[in-house]
C-alpha cells in the first residue's frame, strides 16, 4: 500500500465508488460478500487497492496545504515543478494561533516584530504525490489557499 487505507467513514462516503471499483474487476455484490466472508485478506488488498486509487485522485489535484500550529503556520503551494512555502512564526508565547483569541492577534499583529517570515521553494522527488502525502502525514490539511494567497500578495 502507498499510502494510508481510507477510514471506515471515508469508504461509507465513497461506497458508490467502491462499487464501481469493484464492477470493473468483474467482481458483483454476491461475489463480494464471498470474498469478505471467505478470503478476508482479498478483501483487505481491495480496500488498500481502491484507497491508493481514490488517493492518487485527490493528491493529484490538490493545490493548497496548510499547517498551522500554536505559533506557527506553514502555508503551502503546489504547483507544477515545485513546492511552494511561506513560513509564518509568532514570537508571541502566549498567542496559540489554532485559537479565535489568537488568530484575531495574529490579524492586528502581522506586521508586528512579533511575526517573523520565511519564504522558500522546493522540488518535488520523483514521486510529486508521495511528497504531497508526506506533508498531509505531518499534520497539513487540503485547503483552498485563502491564506496563502493573501500572504503572497503581501510579500510581492
Amino acid at each position: 500500500m502507498k499510502y494510508t487505507r481510507l477510514s471506515k467513514e471515508q469508504l461509507e462516503e465513497l461506497h458508490p465508488e467502491f462499487i464501481n471499483f469493484l464492477a470493473t474487476q468483474s467482481i458483483t455484490a454476491d461475489e463480494w460478500a464471498t470474498i469478505k466472508k471467505e478470503k478476508p485478506q482479498v478483501a483487505e488488498e481491495e480496500l488498500d487497492v481502491f484507497s491508493d486509487l481514490v488517493w492518487e485522485g485527490v493528491l493529484s489535484k490538490v493545490a493548497y496545504l496548510e499547517n498551522i500550529s500554536a505559533q506557527q503556520m506553514h502555508l503551502f503551494h503546489l504547483v507544477e515543478k515545485e513546492m511552494k512555502l511561506i513560513s509564518v512564526k509568532v514570537l508571541n508565547p502566549e498567542i496559540d494561533l489554532r485559537t479565535d483569541v489568537g488568530f484575531a492577534w495574529f490579524k492586528k499583529n502581522w506586521q508586528s516584530d512579533f511575526v517573523e517570515y520565511l519564504t522558500a521553494s522546493k522540488a518535488y522527488t520523483e514521486d510529486k504525490n508521495a511528497d504531497k502525502f508526506q506533508l498531509i502525514k505531518q499534520g497539513s490539511t487540503i485547503t483552498k489557499g485563502d491564506l496563502y494567497q493573501w500572504f503572497d500578495k503581501i510579500i510581492e
